[in-house]
């Protein structure tokens, strides 16, 4: 049996637990301490000095310490999530922000620059833009119709050919589903790092969940997630991950011990849970979101629709990437109602069962309005040059019953 290599999928139903070191119980305790007793002195100074990279240890992680340090539930969720990404290492955290935050702090210091796609969760826009500039770290953003050449132009034009430190890429992008080409941000990565400055590529991969597009595969260092969304995927936890090789989730879990953005043990537990279903609630949630986009592109109603099974014939260069670098068109649909923030609200207001709340990848479908929610840190003129409008609906497909979702929609249509 040893030499079996299962799926992801069947492995999330074990891997990394043994039974027998928990009384024999099928599914991992809650290990809820925030302490570890030690066996003798010697072996708490030895866990100390791996922990503290004073010392490398024949294992990956240090023995148990502190839960803000490591824990037998996190470890066994990291364990879990490197395998859908064919990542070397996994960090889970508090909420997907604070995946971000820690790792762009681990990689990033004042006087570097950051290369990012537009447009990007509201959130991360805010981070970059209100917290990393006041610490004196430069931004560029470009936006998928840029060209490697054009994005290159624009690194030299400010200047940024030589502090230039990290690629950071939100595809699909959150609401537009504009998707970025992973292998050309390699490529720019590699074109201005050199032997004495590494310049990575980091994934926002939240949108596709770790099922559909695997991002390590194409180059990137790092791909991140706000766990609470599909991976939790049921709308009742917070938390984020990172998965990368071992160099760099160390570094990693280094920033993560000190800003003290660890998961808790119960949460770790939830999503240990969530994992088990991962596979059939996205494809489930995918199936319903090709009908819909179906429904929705026939509508009189409905002015454009965002969804990667409906990319433009003209869009060439979109439709490559979606061939090349995803094995779904997804579950998140975004379109334009006619008319504007009025006609939105009032198609938002009549739905009857799907809920108007931010937030994606539940089992429960979620419909929000990205210009004055979820986007609304982010200047008025530059959501709409990138087509974040007024007029945009973003809708989270759940796994309900389809012809009950498409039937709502439509009557929250007639009420417009």
């Amino acid at each position: 049996m040893s030499d079996l290599k299962f799926s992801p999928e069947t492995q999330m139903m074990g891997y990394g637990y043994k039974p027998s070191l928990s009384e024999g119980s099928i599914k991992c305790p809650v290990f809820q301490t925030s302490t570890f007793v030690f066996r003798t002195a010697e072996e708490g100074k030895a866990f100390f000095e791996i922990a503290y990279g004073k010392k490398e240890g024949e294992g990956k992680t240090p023995g148990l310490i502190y839960s803000r340090i490591n824990n037998p539930d996190i470890e066994i969720l990291e364990d879990r999530l490197k395998l859908w990404d064919k990542g070397e290492a996994a960090a889970v955290f508090a909420s997907g922000m604070a995946a971000i935050s820690t790792s762009l702090m681990t990689f990033v210091k004042p006087g570097d620059t950051i290369l990012f796609s537009n447009p990007v969760y509201g959130g991360t826009h805010m981070f970059i833009h209100n917290i990393l500039h006041t610490w004196g770290v430069n931004s560029i953003g470009f936006n998928a119709t840029h060209s490697f050449e054009e994005i290159c132009k624009m690194v030299e034009n400010a200047g940024a050919a030589e502090n230039l430190r990290m690629v950071y890429i939100e595809t699909p992008a959150n609401p537009s589903n504009d998707l970025i080409d992973v292998e050309m941000c390699r490529r720019l990565a590699d074109k201005y790092g050199t032997t004495d400055k590494k310049v990575f590529v980091a994934v926002d991969n939240t949108y596709m969940g770790p099922l559909w597009a695997h991002p390590l595969t194409y180059g990137a260092d790092l791909v991140l997630y706000s766990a609470t969304k599909y991976i939790g995927g049921h709308s009742d936890l917070i938390a984020g991950a990172a998965v990368g090789n071992m160099e760099i989730i160390k570094a990693v879990k280094a920033t993560r011990t000190f800003f003290g953005t660890i998961i808790d043990p119960h949460t770790s537990w939830l999503l240990l849970r969530s994992l088990e279903t991962l596979k059939v609630r996205m494809e489930a949630a995918a199936a319903n979101a090709a009908r819909i986009a179906d429904f929705l592109s026939q509508h009189p109603l409905v002015e454009r629709i965002f969804y990667l099974g409906m990319i433009p014939q003209h869009k060439e260069k979109q439709r490559d990437i979606l061939k090349r670098q995803y094995l779904s068109n997804g579950a998140m649909i975004s379109f334009d109602i006619r008319g504007g923030e009025k006609e939105a609200f009032r198609f938002l207001n009549h739905l009857r069962h799907i809920k108007l709340a931010v937030s994606l990848g539940g089992t429960e479908s979620l419909v929000e309005h990205p210009f004055s929610m979820t986007h609304a840190d982010v200047p008025d003129d530059e959501k709409n040059s990138l087509g974040v409008t007024e007029k945009m609906i973003r809708l989270s497909v759940g796994t309900e019953n389809v012809e009950d979702l498409i039937r709502d929609i439509e009557q929250a249509l007639a009420a417009v």
